[in-house]
C-alpha cells in the first residue's frame, strides 16, 4: 500500500512518524508493506557460510594481484556506482 502523506489521518501519520524516528513531509509518500520472514535452520545458515567461504576463496584464488591502493579504488568506484555519494571512510 502506498499513500502520499498529506492524505494520511493525524494518527495513521504520528504512528508512521514515531515507526520512522523522524517527521514526515507532506510531499512524501509512505509505502507499508508486510511479509512473513523466511525461516533457516541453523544448520542451514551453517552451510550457506560454507558455500559463500568456497565461492569466496575461489574467486581470490583466479583474482589478479593488485596493491593495496588499487583494491580501495575498485572498491570504492564500486560504492559509487550504486551509492553516488559514497566518500570512502578515512
Amino acid at each position: 500500500m502506498i499513500c502520499n502523506a498529506k492524505d494520511l489521518s493525524p494518527d495513521q501519520k504520528a504512528a508512521i512518524e514515531t515507526l520512522l524516528g523522524r517527521r514526515v513531509q507532506e510531499d512524501e509518500a509512505v509505502s507499508v508493506r508486510t511479509f512473513e520472514p523466511v525461516t533457516v535452520s541453523h544448520q542451514r545458515k551453517l552451510e550457506i557460510a560454507n558455500e559463500l567461504r568456497r565461492y569466496f576463496a575461489e574467486v581470490d584464488a583466479a583474482r589478479k594481484p593488485v596493491s593495496e591502493e588499487e583494491a580501495e579504488n575498485i572498491i570504492t568506484e564500486a560504492m559509487r556506482s550504486v551509492r553516488p555519494g559514497y566518500r570512502p571512510y578515512q
